[in-house]
């Protein structure tokens, strides 16, 4: 552990807030790892004053930064993308430590840092605009795209570095500077990604406050981040109740916001499906990141010919999931992030029964000398019904509801009828049925897939969702946009002045 800190430019205390400079005078934030509960180094956080230098000096960066050609921006982001790349085992690892999740997990997330980054490359060539044709003789009309300001980015813990590149890389190349508020369960990992950061830009010549970072209270820092009007764009990833408070405070300012929240995955099986491939995907939808990831698979919209067959298949294939210490290679489920996420978990499963559910598999706590730090749980199936109250909410935690159907037109509604719109799946060999659920009156989520699961988006498609699940794109495809302003523009190359729809103006 410590030799992975130590790697990663990280002391026992480390400050809380970057603009170019290191500073954190505020109260001291220990960082608890789930996976034995011990402390691994602390962060002085980021005080209120330090805050308005910190944002100061990111605005100075961006004004600076919005100048250079973006081919050019996108050599730092480039280079970004290759210290990545030679930290990706060590900073996997930090993200195991801080965060839980496995190995596997910890370097993907990584990995999604570099994919995003070699996008973002590509991106910085192709900032299009569109050129349109004027009604008026002698005009050209077009439109281009311009920086936009300081980018504010709040990230959960469930993916305390990726979220930050997906954000970060695409701002960076579209002339804009990062403001970037990371979970306070995970800061380790967010002061190790900014120090990457720095050094990147030291040796391009970058202005390092570019990546501007602050640590501090939700409620002191985090609310000035939210009404601050020098921030025009908030890119805020975590629950519906957070979505809320951040749609509420940054639109009554009339500042743009991208909102990733809460999910409710379901995955549609109909007797047409590839069982085995469904079990597969169904596992690591539900179990992958110990249930934690927004497209976690939640429930199971099961045709009832086939619902007992799945239902054993998955029980068999629960049992055989090791769960432990996630820095072992045969485990494959680590540790919740804390021990009210297992409270939580907890109060859901009785919820569940107490509204007529049952228990199929699973749902236990996990103690004694190989589960230390009272955050390991056994992941749960549950029977349930799409109407009860702990259903329409999304438990942050590894349960799968199975709830069966009787036609295609009843499952999809069943899979609708929830207030999240993240990502959803149907398996099925049926090619009717595939297109039924790709279509407008299919899955309402902002992800819909055949023949794989909820989980594992790729970098290259927008990501995001409708309903409660806010709205917002990041990512992939032209997600770029909402990190830009629109200028539309005319030109008038005659000595006329004619004017729009033929409006006659005096002589």
């Amino acid at each position: 552990m410590h030799d992975v800190l130590r790697k990663l430019g990280l002391e026992s205390i480390n400050a809380g807030g970057f603009c170019g400079e290191w500073i954190g005078g505020g109260e001291k934030l220990d960082s608890v790892s789930p996976i034995d509960g011990k402390a691994l180094a602390s962060v002085k956080q980021v005080t209120p004053q330090e805050y308005d230098r910190i944002v100061d000096r990111a605005y100075a960066a961006f004004l600076k930064w919005r100048r250079v050609p973006a081919p050019v921006r996108g050599e730092t982001v480039r280079q970004l993308g290759d210290a990545l790349r030679k930290h990706k085992a060590d900073l996997g690892a930090l993200v195991t430590l801080e965060n839980g999740k496995i190995r596997a997990e910890g370097e993907g997330e990584v990995q999604e840092m570099i994919d995003i980054c070699d996008f973002a490359v590509g991106l910085s060539r192709q900032l299009y605009g569109l050129t349109m044709h004027s009604e008026r003789p002698g005009h050209r009309m077009y439109e281009q795209w311009h920086p936009l300001g300081v980018v504010g980015v709040i990230s959960a813990f469930n993916f305390p570095v990726a979220v930050w590149s997906w954000n970060g890389a695409l701002a960076a190349v579209c002339g804009d500077a990062t403001l970037w508020k990371p979970s306070s369960q995970t800061p380790l990992t967010a002061i190790a990604c900014t120090k990457i950061a720095e050094r990147v830009c030291r040796a391009t010549g970058a202005d390092p406050a570019i990546f501007s970072l602050i640590i501090g209270p939700g409620k002191t820092v985090g609310e000035k981040l939210l009404h601050d009007p020098r921030v025009p764009l908030i890119s805020a990833t975590g629950s519906c109740k957070m979505g809320y408070r951040v749609g509420e405070v940054v639109g009554k300012r009339l500042g743009r916001s991208i909102l990733e929240l809460g999910g409710n995955n379901a995955i549609i099986v109909t007797p047409e499906a590839d069982l085995t491939m469904a079990m597969r995907a169904i596992l690591f939808g539900a179990v992958g990141t110990a249930g934690q990831r927004c497209t976690s698979t939640r429930r199971i919209i099961v045709h009832e010919s086939i619902r007992n067959q799945l239902v054993e298949k998955l029980i068999a294939a629960y049992r055989q999931v090791n769960i432990g210490n996630p820095l072992d290679p045969g485990t494959l489920m680590g540790p919740l992030i804390n021990s009210a996420a297992v409270e939580t978990m907890m109060s859901a499963i009785k919820r569940n029964k107490d509204e007529g559910g049952e228990i199929l598999y699973g749902g236990q706590r996990l103690d004694g000398d190989k589960y230390p730090g009272g955050c390991y749980v056994t992941p749960c199936i549950a029977a349930a019904r799409n109407e009860y109250k702990i259903v329409q909410d999304e438990t942050f935690a590894p349960i799968l509801y199975i709830i069966t159907y009787k036609t295609l037109d009843e499952a999809i509604a069943l899979h609708n009828g929830v207030p999240q719109g993240l990502s959803s799946a149907i398996f099925t060999r049926n090619l009717l049925e595939a297109e039924r659920f790709l279509s407008c009156a299919g899955s309402d989520c902002g992800i819909a897939n055949v023949n794989i699961g909820t989980s594992g988006a790729e970098i290259g498609g927008a990501f995001g969702g409708e309903k409660e699940t806010g709205g917002g794109r990041e990512s992939g495809s032209d997600s770029w946009k909402a990190y830009m302003r629109r200028q539309t523009n005319t030109i008038n190359y005659t000595t006329e002045l004619p004017l729009a729809q033929g409006i006659k103006f005096g002589d």
